[in-house]
């Protein structure tokens, strides 16, 4: 199945929960793994059965841990051979970080995290909330399915520029899959304010002059965005096709149902994501005009 259809309302409490256990295992490859500018040593990676983590280096070794999305478990596996599973079942979020946390200390893997989300509003310890604890098998299998889709599309996107862009990959904190190009120039200072985010997290984030474009699950079925930092004057009213300017999230978007439904969503996307980018790149007057 591609482009599968997966509105809001049928799977919210499934999204909010693995969202909040994305973060979980995203804070533990943060702590893991170097660092690495515009935090791309904490995000996931959309992998043949689910997000992964990617190799990490730990003591005597690596370890991996991927949401397995087809079988429905969470897997930790080391380059010693040691190998433990969890069910990705209806289950709290506290129970998840109370098993999560055992496996890694039965493994040796001293990862030590910030114990509370970011970038929600209700920030409750993982260790307390059990108030998030659904899980629907198919809507989670129809997402990562529609992961596989956008990352495919955001993979030629990304392929066809020359300068620097970083992976196409998974923030855990705003839960959504992104690709970001850099003009290699330096922009002001972010002012932060992002919910329950430090601002010195965002300062990082965007300490580049950026065009960065992603696929959110929010809406009805989801979005396509694209924006550029630092804000350009005329960007809103920029002639992009397909797609629109939302005033309020500040954005162009393109919802994840208008791709699904088009004639070719591949090429449909493609041309909002390339629009997109153009306007940012002719605005702001990227210095070299034959990175893309």
């Amino acid at each position: 199945m591609t482009w599968p259809s997966l509105p809001l309302d049928q799977w919210k409490p499934t999204r909010d929960t693995v969202h909040l256990w994305t973060q979980i295992v995203g804070k533990t490859r943060m702590t893991l793994s170097p660092p690495l500018n515009h935090w791309w040593n904490a995000t996931l990676y959309v992998s043949a059965r689910g997000l992964t983590t990617s190799l990490m280096p730990v003591p005597d070794g690596g370890a991996e841990i991927e949401f397995d999305f087809v079988g429905h478990e969470l897997t930790i596996t080391t380059t010693s051979g040691a190998v433990r599973r969890m069910a990705l079942i209806p289950r709290s979020v506290s129970d998840f970080y109370a098993e999560f946390r055992a496996h890694l200390d039965d493994l040796g893997i001293d990862a030590k995290i910030t114990p509370v989300p970011n970038e929600v509003p209700d920030a409750i310890p993982f260790a307390d909330d059990d108030a998030h604890d659904a899980y629907d098998a198919e809507a989670m299998h129809r997402f990562w399915l529609s992961l596989v889709d956008a990352h495919r599309v955001m993979s030629r996107f990304r392929a066809d520029f020359r300068g620097k862009a970083s992976p196409v990959h998974f923030f855990w904190g705003s839960f959504d899959l992104a690709v970001t190009r850099f003009s290699g120039r330096r922009a002001p200072h972010h002012p932060g304010g992002v919910t329950n985010c430090p601002d010195w997290v965002m300062a990082e984030a965007y300490s580049d002059e950026v065009s960065s474009c992603g696929y959110w699950p929010g809406g009805g079925e989801g979005l396509f965005y694209s924006y550029a930092y630092p804000s350009l004057p005329g960007f809103a009213s920029y002639p992009v096709v397909p797609g629109c300017f939302d005033k309020e999230l500040g954005e162009f978007v393109l919802p994840y149902a208008a791709v699904r439904k088009a004639a070719d969503p591949e090429s449909y996307l493609l041309d909002f994501l390339n629009s997109t980018f153009q306007a940012a790149r002719t605005l702001a007057a990227w210095p070299d005009q034959e990175l893309a």
